[in-house]
């Protein structure tokens, strides 16, 4: 059983997805408010956190915050339908991915699934083949990475999305292919989900010395990570 956390203060809706998760094997506990959220999060006992955004005493978004200064672990955020706003701020503090409620118990475990398969293994060590682009080396069995010589800190999300294009280094990414890569589905139209990952790989690898970002974008089409 895969433990997971769910923060939400809707008694009724985790009442219903702790049964549902069980029936697919996950062990899910339940924190309803945004500071026990953070306290649970941090006590390294859950392989993924589910975060509900509207929250009493702490809002996900600051949960998240907290979470982040002390924790990579996975987080799938729980968004209003049509609030872009949440969705960015999320995404932007390294969030993996987000639901829009309301959503089907079967849809949120797909999600958690996707986000799992892309997350660091737990005691990996670290060695096996690995892809070297430039100053940027990914050890894909244990989804680590170094850039230039240092740990490079990417969260699961961005992790997969650096992969995708550094096994394809020197040529243009569709944003459908890195979707349908990544997220395991097509990219819906006006899914800003990718460009906001790539803006906070893009940020941590800094500039080349000629100025240019190390990943480019086609507007509309897609990114190219720079090969030499």
């Amino acid at each position: 059983m895969t433990p997971v956390l769910l923060v939400d203060d809707d008694a009724e809706l985790t009442a219903m997805l702790v049964q549902y998760l069980a029936n697919e094997g996950f062990a899910a506990e339940v924190a309803h408010d945004g500071e026990a959220g953070v306290v649970c999060a941090l006590s390294g006992r859950f392989a993924i956190v589910v975060l509900d955004v509207m929250m009493p005493r702490l809002s996900g978004i600051d949960a998240l915050r907290r979470i982040r200064t002390a924790s990579r672990v996975p987080v799938l955020m729980l968004t209003a339908r049509g609030d872009d706003i949440d969705r960015i701020s999320g995404l932007n503090l390294g969030a993996d991915d987000y639901v829009p409620k309301p959503c089907t118990p079967g849809e949120l475990v797909a999600r958690l699934r996707a986000i799992l398969r892309r997350a660091p293994a737990v005691g990996a060590a670290g060695s096996g083949s690995s892809i070297q682009i430039g100053p940027l080396v990914l050890w894909p069995s244990s989804r680590r990475a170094s850039w230039q010589g240092a740990p490079l800190e990417l969260t699961g999300t961005e992790f997969s999305l650096i992969e995708i294009l550094a096994r394809q280094a020197g040529r243009l990414v569709s944003k459908d292919e890195i979707s349908l890569q990544a997220f395991d589905r097509p990219l819906a139209r006006f899914d800003r989900r990718i460009d906001v990952h790539i803006s906070s790989i893009r940020q941590k690898l800094g500039q080349r010395p000629d100025g240019q970002p190390w990943i480019i974008s086609v507007r509309g089409m897609g990114y190219q990570l720079l090969a030499d």
